[in-house]
């Protein structure tokens, strides 16, 4: 038996199918399209859509163990629900969801929300899960480097609340040691839920502080302004997302994404490192820029 990553070629897929297969797990990768990444040694590539019955029965059949992620997408809700649907019908009694943090509290953000429906499900059924909830992943940054550091500005409207933002890559040495533990398991462990959020909490102005320190030049932040934001991801992004997007923005300006008393700890306990920080992340992202 072995452990199918859905998300296989997205940012936090793609991490954990590389961190199965360097601790020597029977990894198979979902894609929609044969051929389309290059895989680990011994990852088994698996052609199957979220949102195809047939081809999902096929995928869930011969697994144990079941990673869980969805794209943020109109439907993707349907998605998981059905996949989860399918995994009772296959008997798999082992699965790593990836939800987000504080869905409970951004009620009004659809794929927040959609999140929470999925956690409801899980809990509501008993499934065996480990539900992980993250907060923002510092990699978003990635998609604004370019404008950082040509017009000196920090364009994120994260306010001034805090968040604790997450390298994707703790995220993914998290899930990886979670769906080994229980793919390794002899029975069905109980579900648990683990928050996973960085150091330390950021604001939009102690980002723009650390951009000018490791670029050695003044970053201001941006500001608040949602509406603007939307606008900006209108011209390269769907407006369903864009306003989605501007949602998520809102929330985590009234609400912070914050993690409970000892998460640090025991994130670390888990991964057996610390965390990644903001300003490491930064320095590598300029250094390999």
């Amino acid at each position: 038996m072995s452990i199918l990553v859905t998300g296989a070629t997205g940012t936090i897929g793609s991490l954990i199918i590389q961190g199965l297969a360097n601790a020597g797990a029977e990894a198979k990768a979902l894609v929609r399209r044969a051929g389309n990444r290059k895989f680990p040694a011994g990852v088994t590539e698996v052609v199957a859509d979220l949102t195809d019955i047939a081809s999902m029965r096929a995928a869930l059949s011969s697994i144990r163990t079941l990673f869980l992620i969805n794209a943020v997408t109109p439907d993707e809700v349907t998605q998981a629900l059905t996949t989860l649907n399918l995994a009772r019908e296959a008997g798999i009694e082992r699965i790593v969801y990836l939800s987000v943090i504080h869905s409970d509290k951004f009620t009004n953000v659809p794929h927040f929300t959609g999140k929470y429906t999925v956690e409801r499900m899980i809990e509501s059924h008993d499934i065996p899960a480990t539900i992980l909830r993250p907060a923002y992943f510092m990699q978003n940054d990635l998609m604004v480097q370019q404008t950082i550091q040509s017009y000196s500005v920090y364009p994120m409207p994260i306010g001034s609340a805090g968040i604790s933002m997450i390298d994707a890559r703790d995220i993914a040495d998290v899930a990886v040691a979670e769906l080994l533990r229980r793919d390794k398991a002899t029975s069905a462990l109980e579900r648990i839920i683990l928050e996973l959020t960085g150091p330390q909490p950021l604001t939009g102005t102690s980002v723009a502080k650390i951009w000018s320190s490791v670029l050695g030049h003044e970053i201001t932040y941006g500001g608040d302004d949602v509406a603007a934001f939307e606008g900006q991801l209108t011209s390269y992004s769907p407006g369903w997302l864009a306003y989605d997007m501007r949602l998520m923005m809102a929330g985590i300006q009234t609400f912070g994404m914050h993690s409970s008393e000892g998460t640090t700890a025991k994130l670390q306990s888990i991964m057996g490192h610390p965390l990644r920080t903001y300003e490491d992340f930064v320095r590598e992202s300029v250094a390999g820029n």
